[in-house]
């Protein structure tokens, strides 16, 4: 990362430097969430098809604007952000989304994982902003009650009559697909 030369009034270069850090982290995260909900888009087969297609590009959308969100808040900081397609494989600390051609429900599955870590993230994010910068906490603050939103969507599609969820037992994006198939 390159040093900052400066920064909002009100905060250090210090501080600026290890925020944009930590936004840069989220950035990947989001662009990475964004183009695997438009792979899912694309995939998604079987009798719940139109359903699911039709409900990931508002998804796509809404997170492809917390992309620009989170890289505009890092140019405001004097950073630069770095949504390059090599950076983010590069840094990113989750592995590519592992489904392919398959059932909408599997998909869902899978998304849910996906989605999990990315607001669990968002979560551990906002914590280290508390006392860092509350106008950048604001904004992830705001973007995590939104993707809690987005995923309920998708879990709605994977609940019991009981408030179950088919995959709410496994961890990873192929055994979410296999218990919601």
């Amino acid at each position: 990362m390159a040093t900052i030369r400066y920064t909002v009034p009100g905060l250090e270069r210090g501080d600026a430097e290890q925020i944009v850090g930590l936004l840069q982290n989220r950035l990947h995260a989001l662009n990475d969430l964004q183009l695997t909900l438009k792979h899912a888009h694309w995939n998604v087969v079987g009798p719940h098809f139109i359903a699911v297609h039709e409900m990931l590009d508002p998804q796509v959308d809404t997170v492809r604007g917390f992309v620009d969100d989170v890289a505009e808040r890092i140019a405001t900081l004097g950073g630069s952000p770095d949504g390059t397609p090599g950076a983010l494989v590069r840094d990113r600390t989750w592995d590519d989304y592992s489904i392919g051609r398959d059932d909408a429900i599997a998909h869902l599955g899978a998304l849910d994982v996906v989605y999990t870590g990315v607001i669990a993230d968002h979560r551990n994010q906002i914590e280290k902003l508390e006392t860092l910068d509350p106008v950048t906490q604001d904004m992830l603050i705001t973007q995590a009650g939104e993707l809690e939103q987005l995923q309920w969507f998708v879990r709605a599609h994977l609940e019991s009559s009981d408030g179950s969820l088919k995959s709410q037992s496994t961890r990873t994006e192929e055994g979410a697909a296999q218990a919601a198939r």
